[in-house]
C-alpha cells in the first residue's frame, strides 16, 4: 500500500483472502460485513466498541445551535445530532508515528500479537 492510498471494502476482502488462502472470499466478506454491522448497531444504540490495539468507536452528541443558509445567509436552527467518534489506541498511534511510509514495499501480513 502506498502512503495516502485508500483501501475500499472489496480490496480489503481481497487482501484478507490472499493472506488466508484457506478461507473462501465469500466467507471473508460475510465476516467483514458482520463486524461492520455489529459496530454500526452498537453505535446506533448509543454503545461503544473497543478494539484492543486499534481504537475505540463511540458516539458524541452535538447540541442544537444557530446557523445560517450559506446560499442566502438566512438564519436557521441546526438540530441536535449524534456523530461517530474514533479514538486511536496507543499501539496504533505508536505505529503511525514511528512508521516510515515506503511506497515500494508490497503488502505483507503481520503476525497477530
Amino acid at each position: 500500500m502506498r502512503a495516502g492510498e485508500k483501501v475500499v471494502r472489496s480490496e480489503l476482502v481481497q487482501r484478507i483472502s490472499d493472506d488466508n488462502p484457506h478461507l473462501l472470499r465469500r466467507d471473508v466478506e460475510r465476516v467483514l460485513n458482520t463486524i461492520f454491522a455489529e459496530i454500526t448497531e452498537t453505535l446506533a444504540q448509543g454503545g461503544r466498541v473497543e478494539l484492543r490495539g486499534f481504537g475505540v468507536f463511540s458516539v458524541t452528541r452535538r447540541d442544537p445551535r444557530p446557523g445560517h443558509n450559506p446560499k442566502t445567509g438566512a438564519p436557521l436552527q441546526i438540530d441536535e445530532t449524534h456523530v461517530p467518534k474514533f479514538r486511536a489506541s496507543k499501539k496504533l498511534l505508536e505505529r503511525l508515528n514511528g512508521a516510515t511510509f515506503d511506497n515500494t514495499a508490497p503488502h505483507t501480513p503481520e503476525s497477530p500479537t
